[in-house]
């Protein structure tokens, strides 16, 4: 029996929406990547002119930036793991922070980093569930830190730090600070939550793995 026109409709309408599950994500994460590496080989332009890829061997080479510049973050890295290296980053940061401005500017940024990217730092490392933006809702938080300084005499004993990010853009959202009895520990990853938010709450983290309870 012939399809009726709603039924071939209905069809296509289930065929489109398969065909773009399958296509979309790849589309975005090729989109992401390119973004990444072209933003990545513009380190190529703080070369000399003479010294730049496409001026010799003539054409440009896609991707050579990305890759010139994980080295050189590495061999960073390298160098200033010894105990020379740390003297000229001292050194070096020494001499930036007699510029004005930029020394304001050097050492807001490297404090950031150090808080989020250093092995001793908490920032983002646990997901939180808290009422906002108001008592009878919930949503998502990071936990950043806890109130020092003047907030810490200002602010209840057991304070935290909290980053509540926005949706389906977690690169923007609002700092908090909360009572540490407000707020609920999760134990789902960070990059579970963040695919929760993403996903503005579409993607379901995973369920949490009971302990196994000790016989006997």
């Amino acid at each position: 029996m012939p399809l009726t026109r709603t039924a071939t409709i209905a069809a296509m309408k289930k065929y489109l929406i398969t065909g773009l599950l399958v296509w979309m994500p790849l589309a975005i994460t090729v989109w992401v990547l390119r973004l990444v590496v072209n933003t990545l080989d513009q380190s190529l332009l703080l070369l000399p002119q003479a010294w730049q890829p496409s001026n010799l061997i003539g054409f440009k080479l896609w991707g050579l930036g990305t890759v010139l510049t994980i080295l050189v973050v590495v061999a960073t890295g390298v160098v200033t793991s010894n105990l020379i290296g740390q003297r000229l980053v001292r050194m070096w940061e020494s001499i930036l922070n007699r510029i004005p401005v930029v020394r304001q500017i050097y050492s807001s940024v490297k404090q950031v980093s150090d808080t989020v990217l250093g092995p001793g730092g908490q920032a983002f490392r646990k997901a939180l569930l808290v009422k906002y933006p108001h008592q009878d809702s919930w949503t998502i938080a990071f936990q950043t830190g806890t109130p020092g300084g003047e907030l810490a005499d200002l602010l209840p004993d057991d304070s935290v730090s909290v980053y509540v990010p926005t949706t389906p853009n977690p690169t923007s959202g609002f700092f908090l600070m909360m009572a540490r009895k407000d707020v609920v520990e999760l134990s789902m990853s960070v990059d579970e939550a963040l695919k929760f938010i993403i996903s503005m709450g579409s993607v379901a983290p995973t369920e949490a793995k009971k302990p196994e309870e000790s016989n006997g």
